[in-house]
């Protein structure tokens, strides 16, 4: 399953599978020096970033070197790895660690990516060249890795060449160097080649609609850099990266259903591009604000046809996972619990999963579980595999596990009376054992009518105040809310909770959400009236 996951990626990377990532993207912590590398500003973020910086460069090529060597497991053979650096280290990445795990001969490319035209200040650049670009090491795992080719259109100058004209379209001559007897023939009888005695090599009319593009090379200055223009794009991320980097990256290394992995997932652009090129993907970040930003930016562009995905945080609320979709919830319980969960809905015969030596699992997304449902599980145990039923009841093991939020007296002293009568015993584990439990965030909002302003449009000022144990993060509005669609962020990250929207007259429903230090959330909704008076629902 698809999964945006908080904290430190060199812990979470130790318990992914060796072999089971087809590309790894990754955009670390540039090695400047300079606090502004500090950008969600966050408790998570700060940890890691002090961390990075307790030494040298050689202390941050330590800390990067153990991550890598992690991602060079879990690739398959037939995977890549796409490292993005700056000048201040990518010697140093290089040498000390993409060659020395990767080994030097599987270096595939050396990316330079002009990110942008800019100069600089004058008193920077002084005595030095402008450093406008960025370096992508791309490194196979194996010599057996997977590569699309990939074009891009031809620009003026080329479009240029092809200045004849026939009957079939644009075309232009080109020597024809290499080609069997048999294309030479259909050449000649076509009237598409040219030969002449004071031409080394004869001509053919190469067509402007056969010209697929011109081969992508290293050097990649075709994708600027966001920019505060890029409305529909950008989030407000110091160091976010363009979709389009990203989606030549994904087309070029991986097929769909692949499965993409950023471990550094700042503000989400790789998973949003592996979603919607149909591949599966893990995001990992230390940043509560980084992963909820990621979130936030899946929801607004998934549909019906999108495949779901979870959100893994260090604690997790109480009302959300017991209002959330059955399936999803079972599948994702039994994985926090280190268990394999069953793919199937329908005729599990009353099993939702089992533990890696293979101990049926059920969950229940319900408090106050009763007697009839200890019965009813010891039941499908039985059924599910009999040899290991008896086998665990002989060897006082387990026969199953049930998961639920809270057990009543009856389950209990059911539980107790088959372990002492029958000698069958069924663990019960409640969710909070699994995985911590908070409160989420409170939230209360309100608004001032401001009037008319000079487009005849009315301004509302609305005013959002979160509480939570935790501390606030931010705040994100939906200024169009539609309860089938979903929350899909106008305003994506609002440290405030202030904002001012100009209404047409009609009726409006805006959602606000607001994220507090643990990544929890709340979610308000007004309805708002507006026909030259603001009414409120």
């Amino acid at each position: 399953m698809n999964k945006l996951i908080l904290g430190d990626n060199l812990e979470i990377l130790k318990q992914i599978d060796s072999e089971s990532v087809d590309l790894i993207y990754l955009d670390p912590p540039f090695f400047s020096n300079r606090n502004y590398e500090v950008i969600w500003g966050d408790a998570g973020e700060i940890r890691s970033f002090q961390d990075r910086w307790s030494g040298g460069m050689n202390h941050y090529i330590g800390w990067l070197k153990e991550r890598v060597e992690e991602m060079h497991r879990i690739l398959k053979s037939t995977g890549s790895i796409f490292l993005h650096c700056d000048w201040h280290a990518n010697a140093y990445i290089r040498v000390e660690i993409l060659d020395k795990i990767f080994g030097e001969e599987n270096l595939k490319s050396e990316i330079i990516w002009k990110r942008t035209f800019n100069s600089g200040s004058s008193k920077s650049l002084a005595k030095k060249f402008p450093i406008n670009t960025d370096t992508i090491y791309w490194y196979s795992k194996t010599e057996k890795y997977f590569f699309n080719r990939i074009t891009r259109p031809l620009n003026d100058g080329a479009l240029k060449r092809y200045d004849k004209v026939d009957e079939k379209g644009k075309f232009m001559w080109v020597p024809l160097k290499t080609v069997s007897q048999e294309k030479l023939k259909k050449l000649q009888e076509s009237g598409d080649i040219r030969e002449e005695p004071h031409l080394k090599y004869p001509r053919y009319k190469k067509y402007l609609n056969e010209d697929t593009g011109v081969l992508l090379d290293n050097l990649w200055e075709d994708i600027g850099q966001i920019h505060t223009r890029d409305f529909g794009e950008r989030i407000g991320y110091p160091t976010q990266k363009p979709e389009a980097l990203l989606e030549r990256i994904i087309l070029c290394a991986s097929n769909e259903d692949d499965v993409i992995l950023d471990p550094f997932v700042g503000g989400g652009t790789t998973v949003v591009v592996a979603d919607k090129l149909k591949r599966n993907w893990i995001g990992i970040d230390q940043s509560v604000q980084a992963i909820k930003v990621s979130e936030m930016r899946l929801q607004k562009q998934q549909d019906l046809l999108s495949k779901p995905f979870v959100v893994q945080l260090h604690k997790y609320d109480y009302d959300t996972l017991r209002s959330s979709n059955a399936f999803e919830f079972e599948s994702w319980i039994i994985q926090q619990f280190g268990g394999i969960s069953n793919t199937k809905q329908r005729n599990d015969l009353g099993i939702d999963g089992k533990t890696k030596e293979g101990i049926p699992i059920q969950v229940k997304r319900s408090d106050n579980i009763g007697r009839n449902v200890i019965d009813n599980f010891k039941s499908a145990c039985e059924r599910f595999d009999s040899k290991l039923f008896e086998k665990n009841q002989i060897e006082k093991k387990p026969i199953g596990i049930l998961i639920a939020f809270t057990f009543g007296k009856g389950a209990i002293e059911e539980v107790a009376r088959l372990k002492n009568q029958q000698n069958l015993l069924i663990e019960l584990k409640k969710v909070e054992d699994v995985v911590p439990i908070a409160k989420k965030p409170k939230l209360t909002v309100s608004f001032n009518d401001l009037g008319l302003n000079s487009k005849e449009l009315r301004d509302i000022e609305f005013i959002a105040t979160g509480e939570s144990e935790a501390g606030i993060e931010f705040y994100a509005w939906d200024f169009n809310f539609d309860q089938q669609k979903g929350f899909k962020a106008d305003i994506l990250i609002d440290k405030i909770g202030k904002q001012i929207y100009a209404f047409k007259i009609g009726s409006y429903q805006i959602a606000i959400k607001v994220v507090d230090n643990e990544g929890l959330e709340s979610l308000e909704v007004l309805h708002l009236k507006i026909n030259g008076i603001v009414h409120q629902k």
